[in-house]
């Protein structure tokens, strides 16, 4: 390790003894290294950042006044952890949340570097980050169960409300009402059940678990069948235009899943568009100029704000009409990457929304390879 800020840091490859050089700045993460005397011998530019300390002021000085740290108590965290003085079989501390003066927030972490075991401490390594991400996080987690919980109060109180009429006053009713209430009940519960499959799949797309089972599917068929469904509802069938165009190459991809991120588009097409709804479905090159399908659904509605363009695809976005969990579109965009494809949004020629996705032909392995 260098003796400052601007010098660099050797790594051992543990192949051939070479090593690698690495500067301090190169790392992400803040960096503070005190030597054996406890005086700060590196200080990187992403400790300065996430500590608003300036690198000169520190270097040279010991530990404890370079970084004063205090825990949430208030009490000074170098003395109270005693790298130096303490047992010799520690090996360093765990990521813990501590202040800076000012009561700024940091994430701190150390691991003790001895030469021997049992032996005094050569080195003490300190990594620093800072809490925004993981608040951001945070927020997002605690945005997700408020809507969820929200999302599930009103179809169970319909659920409990009419199954407690119907055993208090079974008799009362008429078979027209019973039929009435238990319809209630079964769309209701329709609604829970999509909503846990929602938080399963970014369960799964969050983790990167997102299975994909590919099989022979047939995009103009399915987009068709959609279409068919929608008119089949009331929809006039004069409001939709499908355009195919032929030849297509031979798609390899998970159909259920592809039927989700289908039936997603055309609902929010006809749900929050206006006019005619077109639904394009042609041969295209990927973004690594291999052979795949593209699909694009239009619609000539208002369209989506120029400056929400890039919030379409995140959680909770409902766009200017509330309703819906707004995790429809985020779940799309995990279901087409999982494919290796991607997706954008646009302003169609009609000033509609317009969503293009496009996968890659997406053979399996075993094909492949043959």
């Amino acid at each position: 390790m260098g003796g400052a800020a601007g010098g660099t840091a050797v790594i051992d490859d543990g192949v051939d003894g070479a090593g690698c050089v690495l500067h301090p700045d190169d790392l992400p993460d803040g960096l503070v290294v005190a030597g054996a005397d406890g005086l700060v011998v590196a200080f990187n530019a992403a400790a300065a950042r996430i500590t608003a300390l300036c690198p000169a002021d520190a270097l040279g000085r010991p530990l404890e006044s370079a970084l004063p740290l205090e825990d949430l108590d208030g009490r000074r965290w170098w003395p109270l952890s005693d790298p130096y003085g303490g047992l010799a079989t520690r090996t360093g501390q765990p990521e813990r949340n501590l202040l800076l003066p000012g009561g700024r927030e940091v994430l701190v972490s150390a691991r003790y570097v001895r030469e021997r075991p049992l032996g005094p401490l050569a080195r003490l390594v300190v990594q620093l980050r800072g809490t925004e991400a993981r608040r951001r996080t945070e927020r997002s987690h605690a945005e997700l169960i408020a809507t969820v919980a929200h999302e599930l109060r009103s179809p169970l109180t319909s659920v409990k409300g009419f199954t407690a009429t119907l055993l208090a006053k079974w008799e009362r009713f008429t078979d027209d009402q019973k039929r009435l209430m238990l319809e209630t009940v079964d769309a209701d519960a329709d609604r829970v059940t999509r909503l846990i499959a929602e938080l399963l799949d970014i369960s799964r797309i969050d983790s990167g678990r997102l299975e994909v089972r590919r099989q022979p599917v047939d995009m103009a068929a399915a987009v068709r069948r959609h279409v068919a469904a929608h008119t089949a509802r009331g929809q006039h069938a004069d409001r939709f235009v499908v355009r195919v165009v032929e030849p297509l190459p031979p798609l390899w991809a998970d159909p259920d899943k592809i039927d989700q991120v289908l039936g997603n588009l055309l609902e929010n097409a006809v749900r929050h568009g206006g006019g005619t709804v077109t639904i394009e479905v042609a041969p295209a090159l990927t973004n690594a100029r291999t052979e795949g399908t593209a699909v694009t659904v239009s619609d000539e509605g208002p369209g989506i704000p120029e400056d929400a363009m890039t919030r379409v695809f995140t959680r909770f976005w409902r766009g200017s009409k509330r309703g819906g969990t707004g995790l429809g579109l985020y779940i799309v965009k995990g279901i087409v990457e999982a494919h290796g494809g991607t997706i954008t949004v646009g302003r169609s020629a009609h000033g509609g929304a317009r969503f293009r996705f496009t996968l890659p032909v997406g053979a399996p392995a075993f094909l492949s390879q043959g």
